[in-house]
């Protein structure tokens, strides 16, 4: 949680400026801090108070951001769960009711 008293408050529009350079030599858009704040990246939120206004957050918010990120990247025992398309889903719903036809559960 930002504390108000003790770190320096940094409007999301001012942070890219201060991250590093990224793809194609880019800084990240305001967009993608937007996105950090409101629905995270790779389950992780960056902490953001709000100022009248204006959304905020601290350079030591973007740290723990960056750290718990990083975390996740270098836990061995939590492998991030596959990514199913519809059409496997789809396949795999498919699959289970054959079964459960062929064991006499559904009709």
């Amino acid at each position: 949680m930002i504390d108000v008293c003790s770190e320096e408050l940094i409007a999301l529009k001012d942070v890219p400026p201060l991250l590093p350079r990224r793809r194609r030599g880019r800084k990240p858009s305001f967009g993608c801090v937007w996105r950090w704040a409101t629905r995270g990246c790779r389950g992780v939120r960056l902490e953001t108070i709000r100022v009248g206004a204006t959304l905020c957050t601290s350079k030591a918010a973007l740290q723990r951001f960056c750290e718990a990120l990083t975390a996740q990247d270098n836990s061995v025992n939590s492998p991030s769960p596959p990514i199913r398309t519809s059409r496997q889903r789809e396949r795999q719903i498919a699959a289970a009711d054959e079964h459960l036809r062929r064991e006499g559960v559904l009709e």
